[in-house]
């Protein structure tokens, strides 16, 4: 008994392994070498950033970045976490069509499809990501895909803001 082409197979196996992967990560798992659910660092903001980016999660075809948004220190899940992004275009320029906006889920989780990012300037490809969300500290980061691949995932944690 078989299941079918070698391509259905594939996505069998595909689809087997991101399952593992968001299992990993509702379970407040940090990657391969564990360490705990660590703040990211936050970078400046980027010159080329402006704010207010449309809602949208699809921006191009052939790179899907999944991500999870968390609490540092205790790894819970930060639902409804604003996640603004933006990348070059296949011609390596940023312009207005690879901006936008998603709201991450009740589970923390949003997921991004593009191109896969131009070279902007000699730079490596890389998507900018700039999270907030109500009580926390707001993070900007980049994702950098490796080449030739087609997805990517990642985990950002953010501070609780802090009052005095």
């Amino acid at each position: 008994m078989g299941y079918g082409s070698a391509a259905a197979r594939g996505s069998i196996v595909v689809g087997l392994a991101l399952a593992a992967l968001a299992q990993a990560h509702a379970l407040g798992a940090s990657g391969p070498a564990g360490g705990g659910c660590q703040p990211t660092r936050s970078e400046p903001l980027p010159p080329y950033y402006r704010p207010g980016a449309p809602l949208r999660a699809r921006v191009g075809s052939g790179y899907a970045l999944s991500g999870w948004v968390r609490e540092a220190g205790t790894c819970r899940t930060i639902g409804g976490a604003r996640v603004e992004y933006f990348l070059a275009n296949p011609d390596g320029e940023y312009d207005d069509h690879h901006r936008g906006t998603i709201i991450a889920s009740t589970r923390g989780a949003f997921r991004l499809v593009s191109n896969f990012p131009g070279r902007f300037r000699g730079r490596p490809p890389h998507i900018h990501i700039r999270v907030s969300a109500r009580g926390f500290v707001p993070v900007v980061t980049q994702h950098y895909p490796r080449p030739g691949t087609h997805a990517g995932a990642m985990t950002i944690y953010l501070r609780r803001t802090t009052t005095l």
